[in-house]
């Protein structure tokens, strides 16, 4: 159809009642594969990045600057990509994101190459792009879901990310090795195979994420017939507009902020009692699984119990997790099971909160309080990575725990009210 969007439904053609749940099937297959894919390059990439970063700078103290320009490169293409894919469709904008992160390894790379410091920022903001895809995604498994299984769908795209989160590491150390004798450093050889992994993703979503999600909801929508209200501005309209939406808001950009702020300078308090490089793995892995392979659970029990228990046990998770580790000290059995229970908190708090955020607004405006909402948790959880570093060497990690804890006050005190007008 002449000025159809590349994968839109022509009129007419919008499956029945009867072809969703193939529709629904085959969407959710192309989504965790490409969630395995970009999960598998982030996780690859991330993995030797402070470490990349110690050796061009020459310095402890900017390594950590790597990981946070990641994050920045996330949150600043939330707005174009939610703009992109509020006016074309989820598989664009996820193919563009990921074509993004590609680039952006890529750069690191070459920045690694020619020793340049301020490059490597730069190519590390263009990887964060594929952390954008791999949340977009989530998003995207929403747009046909039934209503009463929508956070059961989100949750099962949040939990494919497991596998890639958890080979990533173990291909990192081969990844280096496969480029000594190309002139590149081993620390970047992790991001010339992230780059590959990226560009996998893209073609998978380019060639079978058809028809576009998105756009077919919208098609069996009454009462989205018109691009009017998709903007950025009309986004923050919906979220003011309605306590459900601000609450959902609040939720995944708190949970979000406290676990990046905890978990990042988790390693650093382990090391100071002790602990070698192994046992932080071990640490960091446990809360990995935290994050992403009970993420089908919260799914169900917030499809079953409601939106608002899930957020009221993700608050309760980060609390206590957040008590543990920083009184844990010497104990690494106490932080890692604090590290556990923060993961798993997160994961409560993404799954309910992206529910519900979809549930509260309509359907014209979703894609773009969507992109609002990754803006919004990814700049928080930058401001607070920053911010861990210099709480630590100023007041200690107990001091980093007890300011997360109390992140989650205004989160808590939303859902209590909300509970209570709805009772």
């Amino acid at each position: 159809m002449p000025g159809a969007a590349p994968g839109a439904l022509v009129p007419g053609t919008a499956p029945g009642v009867s072809g969703l749940p193939a529709l629904r099937r085959r969407v959710n297959a192309v989504l965790i594969a490409s969630q395995i894919l970009g999960g598998l390059g982030v996780a690859t990439g991330v993995a030797l990045a402070t470490v990349l970063a110690q050796e061009i700078s020459g310095t402890e103290a900017l390594a950590g600057l790597a990981p946070t320009a990641s994050v920045a490169g996330t949150a600043l293409l939330s707005v174009p990509l939610a703009a992109l894919m509020t006016a074309r469709g989820r598989r664009p904008g996820l193919v563009l994101a990921y074509a993004v992160g590609a680039l952006g390894a890529g750069v690191v790379v070459v920045a690694a190459v020619a020793g340049s410091f301020p490059l490597l920022l730069l190519g590390m903001a263009g990887f964060g792009a594929a952390s954008s895809a791999n949340l977009q995604a989530r998003f995207a498994a929403a747009d046909l879901a039934e209503p009463e299984h929508r956070a059961r769908a989100i949750s099962l795209v949040v939990w494919a990310t497991t596998i890639g989160a958890v080979l990533g590491p173990n291909i990192a150390a081969p990844a280096g090795h496969s480029v000594s004798g190309l002139g590149i450093p081993a620390a970047a050889g992790p991001f010339l195979w992230a780059a590959g992994v990226f560009l996998a993703a893209a073609v998978l979503v380019l060639v079978l994420l058809r028809p576009d999600p998105l756009l077919t909801a919208r098609a069996l929508s009454p009462e989205d017939r018109s691009p009017e209200g998709r903007s950025l501005r009309a986004a923050v309209r919906a979220v003011r507009d309605s306590p459900m939406a601000r609450l959902a808001l609040v939720t995944v950009a708190v949970s979000h902020t406290s676990m990046v702020s905890i978990m990042s300078m988790t390693p650093v308090a382990l090391g100071h009692h002790g602990a070698g490089i192994e046992l932080i793995g071990l640490v960091i892995s446990g809360h990995i699984a935290g994050m992403y392979a009970f993420a089908p659970l919260m799914g169900r029990l917030a499809d079953r119990l409601g939106r608002l228990s899930v957020i009221g046990l993700a608050a309760g998770l980060i609390a206590v997790a957040a008590l543990l580790a920083g009184t844990a000290g010497a104990s690494h059995g106490r932080t890692a099971t604090g590290l556990f229970l923060l993961g798993l908190g997160w994961s409560a708090g993404l799954v309910a909160g992206s529910a519900l955020l979809t549930d509260s607004v309509p359907q014209p405006v979703r894609a773009a309080v969507q992109g609002l909402s990754d803006l919004t948790m990814n700049t928080a959880a930058g401001i607070g990575g920053a911010a861990a570093g210099l709480v630590v060497a100023q007041a200690g990690y107990p001091w980093l725990n007890a300011l997360g804890a109390a992140l989650l006050l205004p989160m808590a005190a939303l859902t209590v009210r909300r509970a209570l007008n709805r009772a």
